[in-house]
Order: C-alpha cells, then structure tokens, then sequence
C-alpha cells in the first residue's frame, strides 16, 4: 500500500517472547481493520528471530520487522526505528507480552482526536492462565471465554486491574470510569505521529526500562499541549501477571534532568535512531 493509506501503525516491542509476540499476531490477525503492524526487535536471539519470520511470511496481515543488536535495555531506540517505518499518521503501541482483545485496534482509532494521548491498561491475568492464554486457539476473546474463572482468581487475590478487561460501550458509563487522572504506559497508548516527531520521538538515552518508555513521553507531549484522554474498559489487552520492575535512580536522574532543563525536544530522539545500531 501507499504510504498514508493504513489507519493506524500497531508497533510492537518485542525482545525473545516469541511465544507471546505470535499470540499477539494471531489475536491481531481478527481485528478487521486497515492497519500494518511493525514487531520493534530490541536484539532478540537469531532462532526467535527465525520463528517470527516463519509467522510472519504467513500473515494474512501487514507486518514489517526492524532489529537492533543486543546491547541491553534499548527499547526507546528501537521504537523509534520502528516509527520511521510506520505507513500511518496514526501509532498504537503495545508491549511484546500483552495480548489484544476483540476491538482493540478499533477502539483506538475511533476515539483517537487531534492534540490527545489515548491512555489506555492492561488486565493483569493471574500467572498460572498463562500458558492457556498462549496456547488459546482464540486468544482474541480470552478474557471473555474464560471471564468465571479469570474473576474467581482474581477474588483469590491473584491478579490484578482485572476489572480493566471488562469492555463498556454505554457512553455515560464509560465516561465515568474514565474520569481519574492517569498517567500512560508504555503497553498501550496511542498518539499522533506528527505529535511524536514533533518532541523528536522517544529519548534514546533512556537504558534502564519503566519510565523513558511512557512517563517521559508523557510529560514532553502535555509540555507541547498535547491531552491525555483514557480509555480504560476500551481496547484492551490481558498480560500475565508478573513481579513489576523497580523504577531506578538512574532513570528518575535522567527525567529530573529533562524536567530541569527544559528538554522538551529529546537531544537524541527519533532523528537519531540510527546513528547505533
């Protein structure tokens, strides 16, 4: 297709879950819509590469792969090369081990508006439905096949934000369990991509995973007057529950430097993803 012609770009990091990253395939796969996917490879191993590409090369959907060498926690780079491939004015990004339900693509794209962030969750699965989930011949509706025992784990105490899988359509209703300020994640957002050129992408600087890949983001765009606007109870995603990484003292440094020092522009960014491989 002609540059421009997909809705929206769903970019996808991905590092070695190959097992996760063709389940996320195959859920994508049901969606309907006009968008291209682009798998953002921050270095995984060459026989998990070769599985991807064997899945890939059978997609009946639009999928691009960019690597990079590993050389540690990369993320930000990486999607930034993968912006520079996207065909669409419009990003969706998602985390390599976060499965789409039924709708998350199009709930992006028709509450996406000009100058807003869509902020949206994941459901945190109880660990042990994590190889029936992966294995699932309709990962796609997972949650919904599976709501009775999903709820009563949850009620276990196993889980987490279980009730963000619960997808509401009722415009009241939905209004009022978005109306708390929250800030993005970097496992399912979307924005503009003219928005993101125009603060020069992710900050490349960012090694260390938890903020550069979200909060960052975040506080340059709102600096440029961009919205946040949430979609909680839309456009979900289930992920496995696992123990969450420490937000760092090197990572929290580099955002109190941004913040001091105005940095609303990232001094190495998107323009300059590919100065490393």
């Amino acid at each position: 297709m002609n540059k421009c012609t997909f809705e929206a770009s769903v970019i996808v990091s991905f590092y070695n879950n190959v097992d996760a990253l063709i389940c996320i395939l195959r859920s994508l796969e049901t969606q309907g819509d006009n968008f291209e996917v682009i798998v953002a490879d921050d270095g995984s191993k060459q026989e998990n590469v070769d599985k991807a590409f064997e899945y890939i090369k059978s997609s009946p959907i639009p999928i691009s792969h960019v690597w990079q060498k590993d050389s540690g926690f990369r993320k930000n780079r990486i999607l930034n090369k993968a912006l520079k491939l996207s065909q669409s004015e419009y990003i969706i990004f998602i985390d390599g081990d976060c499965i789409p339900q039924d709708n998350f693509v199009r709930d992006h794209i028709s509450n996406k508006e000009k100058g807003e962030i869509l902020n949206g969750r994941r459901a945190d699965i109880a660990s042990s439905f994590k190889e029936k989930l992966l294995s699932s011949k309709h990962p796609n509706s997972f949650f919904k096949d599976n709501f009775v025992q999903i709820a009563k784990a949850y009620i276990q105490g196993r889980g987490k934000n279980v009730e963000k899988g619960i997808r509401v359509t009722n415009p009241m209703i939905f209004k009022i369990l978005n109306n708390k300020k929250k800030g993005i994640v970097g496992c399912n957002f979307s924005v503009h991509k003219a928005d993101l050129l125009d603060v020069n992408g992710f900050d490349n600087r960012y090694e260390i995973p938890c903020i550069g890949e979200d909060t960052d983001i975040e506080y340059r765009l709102l600096q440029k007057g961009k919205v946040l606007k949430n979609l909680f109870h839309q456009a979900i995603i289930l992920h496995p529950q696992h123990p969450e990484l420490p937000r760092l003292p090197q990572a929290l440094e580099l955002f109190e430097e941004t913040k001091r020092q105005g940095n609303i522009v990232a001094l190495d960014g998107y323009q300059q993803a590919n100065n490393v491989d």
